[in-house]
């Protein structure tokens, strides 16, 4: 990891906080809410993770099958990592971590093919920025495969600025509001 890392002068945001409502693109309500700990809310990720299309997997994340799955999760969870959830009734349509990482946070975002493409990754984005700048967090940066523009469009509009890059991936960061 680069632990000299640089970070935009301008702060983004201020995000909204979770927990709230919002109807996507193909009129599902969707409520995003931060991740309780609790074993119904690990089980209905871990779900969702098992359902993960192969094809959308980047930088061998999430991992592919549920032994693995449930690895990884416990793995972000006791690093402290602040997690939002997009719910559609029961079901998990997305997931949105900050994972800690000296005194800053690697941010990752997963949406369900099913649900991609109706404004769900935006407001996601938008609301784990809001609970991790609740949460006193203000320095958050990810990579992302170069070829993803739509990623790439969201997350600069989001006040992500691209700051590195290797063969495959570019790295992005982002000084967020934070609540005083």
């Amino acid at each position: 990891m680069n632990r000299d890392r640089s970070y935009p002068e301008t702060v983004a945001g201020p995000f909204e906080t979770p927990p709230s409502t919002f109807e996507d693109r193909e009129g599902r309500e969707i409520e995003l809410r931060p991740y309780d700990g609790g074993d119904d809310e690990f089980e209905a990720l871990v779900e969702m993770y098992v359902a993960f299309d192969p094809a959308d997997r980047a930088q061998g994340i999430p991992p592919g099958d549920e032994e693995r799955i449930r690895s990884w999760l416990d793995g972000l969870i006791e690093k402290e990592s602040l997690n939002v959830i997009a719910w559609d009734d029961d079901t998990v349509a997305g997931h949105a971590t900050l994972v800690p990482d000296d005194d800053t946070y690697e941010l990752a975002i997963f949406v369900l093919q099913a649900y991609q493409e109706a404004g769900i990754g935006t407001r996601l984005m938008r609301g784990l920025l809001g609970y991790g700048g609740a949460n006193g967090v203000d320095r958050v940066w990810l990579s992302v495969e170069r070829w993803n523009k739509p990623a790439i469009g969201l997350y600069e509009k989001l006040g992500f600025e691209i700051s590195g890059s290797e063969s495959f991936e570019m790295e992005m960061r982002a000084r967020i509001a934070t609540e005083d």
